[in-house]
């Protein structure tokens, strides 16, 4: 009976280190699976701020996207004002063109008239007839 009494002690202390082994591998499990849950939180917590960061791009684009286009709207409308201005410029040029051309009709015509030469009086006589008539008026 000792014999037997010493192998259930025995047995006992054997089942006891077991026990306390399991429960040191329990605990070191546990702390595992705490630092894999912190772990999985900073996890979260960066997929998270990469989210927020995508967003931020995401909006920085499309206001730069607008941007853009406000940009090229003011380059059409430039170019559109530019054409106008080059056609008024070539219609002003036109104008002047016809109006010089009308100047020198104009000058040859008038080169054709000579006043007739009455002495020295005569420019200041005319002169006097043309300024009644221009204060009159």
């Amino acid at each position: 009976m000792r014999s037997l009494a010493q192998r259930c002690a025995a047995a006992a202390k054997e089942i006891k280190a077991l026990i306390e082994a399991s429960n040191g591998e329990v605990d070191a499990g546990s702390r595992l699976v705490s630092e894999a849950g912190t772990t999985m939180q900073e996890v979260l917590a960066s997929v998270q701020r990469v989210t927020d960061i995508m967003a931020d791009i995401s909006a920085a684009s499309q206001e730069q996207t607008q941007g853009i286009e406000e940009v090229n709207r003011a380059v059409v409308e430039m170019d559109t004002t530019t054409q106008q201005n080059a056609a008024l410029v070539e219609e002003a040029s036109a104008a002047a063109q016809a109006m010089h051309e009308q100047a020198d009709s104009l000058a040859r015509s008038v080169r054709q008239f000579r006043i007739a030469d009455h002495g020295e009086g005569a420019p200041a006589a005319l002169e006097a007839k043309r300024r009644p008539a221009l204060t009159q008026g």
